[in-house]
Order: structure tokens, then sequence, then C-alpha cells
């Protein structure tokens, strides 16, 4: 399963056309990161992916903003380890809850504390952690061996790793700089996807 993470910082293009086009090549779930913006600014795109999301049936996620998740009645939220903490009274309000780890005692906190799935990183090398080592697939695997929830794989994700990334027991994977600079979207998504022609 992939998740698409937006950064309309690597868009070269239209914003708004991107994420169509991501939605029509039916991911798992797009993501709405964009981590930069007031609260205000969110949630007016929000709105506009929300409706992109439902027209193409794919799962769209909020990233941190409880408040624009409930105000627009989104069920899926995506958490730092530290909201995840603040906000643990709130999760029943959500379907699918995530969280970001990025070591096995994380993990284990993120199940307790009620996410449905965490997405672990970083992976392998990424302009966005630059100076940071990557975890690597072994780290990868041990999460995916301890934990008793979904794992995806962030940070460096290509096309070309999926089947490394996949061996480790991970149930998908994230991507962000590819997705967001690539010249076609729908061809991107594909070359991720098991079930389709490369």
């Amino acid at each position: 399963m992939l998740i698409c993470v937006t950064n309309r910082k690597l868009c070269r293009d239209n914003f708004i056309e991107r994420i169509n086009k991501i939605a029509e090549g039916k991911p798992y779930a797009i993501m709405l990161r964009e981590k930069d913006m007031n609260i205000s600014e969110y949630e007016c795109l929000a709105v506009k992916i929300k409706d992109i999301c439902n027209k193409s049936n794919v799962k769209f996620i909020i990233n941190n903003n409880i408040e624009t998740a409930v105000k627009l009645g989104i069920p899926n939220i995506h958490l730092s380890m530290s909201a995840l903490r603040i906000h643990k009274n709130r999760l029943s309000q959500f379907t699918n809850i995530g969280a970001s780890v990025h070591s096995l005692d994380e993990a284990k906190e993120a199940g307790e504390l009620g996410a449905s799935y965490i997405i672990a990183g970083h992976i392998f090398p990424t302009d966005c952690k630059q100076g940071v080592p990557p975890r690597g697939l072994s780290f990868l695997q041990e999460i995916c061996y301890f934990s008793s929830i979904p794992v995806f794989a962030i940070g460096g994700i290509t096309s070309d790793k999926k089947n490394d990334i996949i061996k480790t027991g991970a149930k998908g994977m994230c991507i962000m700089s590819q997705i967001m600079d690539c010249t076609n979207p729908i061809d991107c998504i594909n070359s991720f996807l098991f079930n389709r022609l490369p």
C-alpha cells in the first residue's frame, strides 16, 4: 500500500492539479502535510483535497491538525509521537490513527496509546533529513517484527526499493519527494504497486 505525502514546495506545477492526478492514480491514501501553513490556510487546502479524495475514493489523512480533522469530519489523522501523547484521549473520534516513530520503544508506545498504524523512518538517505543518518532496513524489519499494528516505511523511498521494504514485513510505504516532482504521478504510483503493470 502506498501513502502519498504532500509538500507543495517540491511541486513544480499546479499543486491542486497534481493532487488530482495523484488521486486518479489510486494510492491507498493522500496525507496533507504542509507543516508551514497556519490553521486557516491548512483548513482551506484540506477542504479542496478532501473533495478530490472523495471523488476518487482515496483515503485522505490529516497530518497533526486535529481541529481541522474534527471540523471537516475527516476520520483519518496522523500524529507525531508528542502529539499522540497529548491527544491520546481524543482519538475515539477517528477511525484511522497513525503515528510517526523513530525507535522501537516509540513503536510500542504508539500501539499502546491507540495508534492503528505507524510510519517508521527515515529508512534511506533523503534530502528532507540532510545530515541525519538513515535507520536502514534492519531497523524497519525490527519495527515490523515487534509491532502489533501495520508499519509503513518512509524516507528516501523509490520504486526500486519496494521489494526490499515489503520483505521486512512492512504493510506499505510513503513517498513525498518522488510524487511531488515526478513528470507523471499516475505512472509514478503504478511503479510502486505490485498488482499493476510497471
